[in-house]
């Protein structure tokens, strides 16, 4: 079975965000990046279908700036993945134009057997790019999946609804499939596994070179912080005491009464 794997990097959640000084975006340099934890998830089942499947290949594919974005492939190697491909995009690239670019890359590495992405990118949140990739190659998918079940002719999955229900989804490849947190553990990269993605040669992409019909894309201007939360106010006394406080504050200083 050949198995894609399309990743993204994204900040640490535990980094702390600097605007650049004209607010035209996030001072890069001060950010620690990682692979987005969705998409370990993806990485995760699908170095599980190589394991149960003998002769299955998994490809990871990540688009960004180069020199940065090769050490998430190489995480996803060390992790059990085969091979990795950088597409190298600016930073600033919108989801519509990443959905293209991947799915150009995937159709000129040619036949293939299932898409797994992550649920979601932490960043920007879309949830986007998954389904956008299966349109462009008229594939069918599913999205937040908790469950995979692989044959070598259909892929049977199952995912939440609304209400606390399950939905089983019955596919024939070849399809994409975007996991979410629940489908797998995802395993640490073994020593072994790290040595061996140092080593990898990784076939780098040039987007220009996949000549991909130009779209009005989406430009994020004037970035700035959440303010920061005022002090918390603690109210002393007995309990008669807070409430009459607590309804004055309510009153006089929220309005909410």
């Amino acid at each position: 079975m050949k198995i894609f794997v399309c990743i993204k990097q994204v900040p640490d959640t535990e980094t702390k965000i600097k605007i650049l000084p004209d607010s035209s975006g996030i001072d890069a340099a001060t950010v620690k990046w990682v692979v987005n934890p969705y998409d370990e998830y993806a990485i995760e089942e699908a170095v599980k279908i190589k394991e149960s499947l003998p002769g299955s290949v998994v490809t990871v594919i990540t688009l960004g700036p180069k020199k940065r974005v090769a050490d998430v492939l190489r995480t996803a190697i060390a992790m059990g993945a085969d091979e990795g491909i950088i597409i190298d995009a600016p930073e600033s690239l919108d989801p519509l134009s990443t959905a293209k670019a991947l799915a150009a890359t995937i159709k000129k590495e040619g036949e293939f057997d299932l898409i797994l992405t992550g649920q979601a990118a932490i960043d920007d949140n879309a949830s986007s790019v998954g389904p956008m990739v299966a349109q462009i190659l008229s594939i069918p998918h599913s999205a937040v999946i908790s469950k995979l079940t692989v044959t070598n002719e259909s892929f049977l999955v199952e995912r939440e609804v609304e209400g606390g229900n399950k939905e089983v989804v019955q596919m024939q490849g070849p399809a994409l499939i975007s996991a979410t947190k629940g489908l797998n553990t995802p395993r640490y990269a073994s020593l072994p596994g790290i040595m061996k993605a140092k080593k990898k040669v990784l076939k780098e992409l040039d987007l220009n070179g996949l000549n991909l019909e130009k779209t009005l894309g989406t430009k994020f201007t004037h970035y700035r912080l959440p303010p920061e939360k005022p002090a918390t106010k603690i109210i002393s006394g007995d309990a008669s005491t807070q409430v009459r406080e607590l309804v004055r504050l309510l009153r006089d200083e929220a309005k909410a009464l």
